[in-house]
């Protein structure tokens, strides 16, 4: 491939299978996403989800007035998806779940999307 001054440069994509941990943070990570602007649509959700066998940790910074359970959100989709067993890495029910939300930061807040202060373009 060539980009606009003639150069080459090598492109990469990543694809993962059914069953992957990335897919598996994905969902749970839109899942906080969703039930937090099923209570307030005004949330600012930057949320992230790392996993490892046996447990699954939900992390970063969540501007809300909605009232989240993040542990039963994080089991719920897990058992959704089908961990119900150690056998497959991970059993919804029995599973550590780590939970680390902090609000949005004001200068964050600022800078992103004003905090009020910005009208939509």
């Amino acid at each position: 491939m060539a980009n606009l001054h003639g150069d080459n440069f090598l492109f990469t994509s990543e694809s993962v299978n059914e069953g992957h941990p990335d897919k598996l943070c994905d969902q749970v990570s839109d899942a906080v996403l969703d039930a937090c602007l099923e209570q307030d649509p005004l949330s600012k959700v930057a949320c992230e989800t790392a996993t490892k066998t046996g447990m699954v940790m939900v992390f970063g910074e969540i501007t809300t007035k909605a009232k989240v359970n993040y542990e039963e959100i994080v089991r719920k989709t897990c058992k959704g998806i089908g961990f119900i067993s150690e056998d497959v890495g991970l059993d919804a029910d029995t599973c550590k779940v780590l939970v680390h939300i902090e609000e949005q930061s004001p200068d964050i807040g600022q800078g992103v999307h004003g905090m009020g202060t910005k009208t939509l373009e």
